[in-house]
């Protein structure tokens, strides 16, 4: 048995594409996963599966059932509890000593590659900074993600063409950490 956190693309923003998370628990406990629990309202679950089965395989099942239940598709990344913790264990900047909002982990399908990226100007965005990892991107906004030039400049179509990417702030980085090791 794997514990894995499920990550929902673009969910219950301003009113739309709505998943209540008691219907989620719901949907994964019915596809057999077990120990099933969601953290905040923003699309993150966490839930055991048997082995066999790859995070692609489950994400696209799980894909399949959100489109059935609620009648929408949302992209979905499924990972599992050593790659969120190599992920933190790899941040490049001083998570202890920043906001939980200030640093974002920005988890991609794929590989994220300089060539990809080596367009953006960081330098004209600073004090803004981003790093790559392990399908990952990391970014340090001191002024929050909402209000970031950097943000929009990584993560524009053009640059993440055949990525499905979504972003979380250190807190929930953390909290999914704890939760996959049983801890939270």
């Amino acid at each position: 048995m794997t514990t894995y956190a499920l990550l929902l693309r673009g969910i219950n923003v301003s009113g739309r594409r709505k998943v209540p998370m008691a219907e989620l628990r719901e949907l994964l406990g019915g596809l057999g996963h077990t120990g099933v629990r969601t953290y905040l309202q923003s699309g993150n679950a966490v839930f055991t599966a048997a082995g066999g089965n790859g995070e692609e395989e489950i994400a696209v099942v799980i894909e399949d059932a959100v489109e059935e239940r609620f009648g929408f598709r949302v992209n979905c990344l499924v990972r599992d509890h050593a790659y969120l913790a190599a992920v933190a264990d790899a941040c490049p900047f001083p998570v202890g000593e920043l906001e939980g909002k200030q640093v974002h982990a920005v988890y991609c399908s794929g590989a994220v590659t300089a060539e990809r990226f080596a367009a953006v100007d960081a330098a004209g965005l600073a004090p803004e900074e981003f790093a790559l990892g392990d399908r990952v991107i990391y970014l340090h906004t001191p002024d929050g993600l909402g209000r970031s030039r950097l943000a929009d400049a990584v993560l524009k179509p053009s640059l993440t063409r055949g990525l499905v990417t979504t972003a979380r702030n250190w807190n929930t980085v953390r909290a999914l950490i704890d939760m996959t090791a049983g801890t939270a």
